[in-house]
């Protein structure tokens, strides 16, 4: 699955995909096969900021 290039569309999904089917975002990474520094980097440049504790963007 390719993921959403709009930021805002590309938070939304990987929060969802963090809520209802990974445990965390490196397995979510592994799994879609997405480069986590990148996909932090892409939602770093927007404000958000990945919380282990609450597995999720904010």
């Amino acid at each position: 699955m390719e993921l959403p290039k709009d930021p805002m569309m590309l938070y939304s999904m990987v929060n969802m995909k963090l809520r209802d089917e990974y445990s965390s975002l490196d397995t979510l990474c592994e799994d879609m096969n997405v480069n986590r520094a990148e996909l932090v980097k892409e939602l770093a440049a927007v404000g958000f900021e990945y919380s282990p504790k609450n597995n999720c963007f904010r």
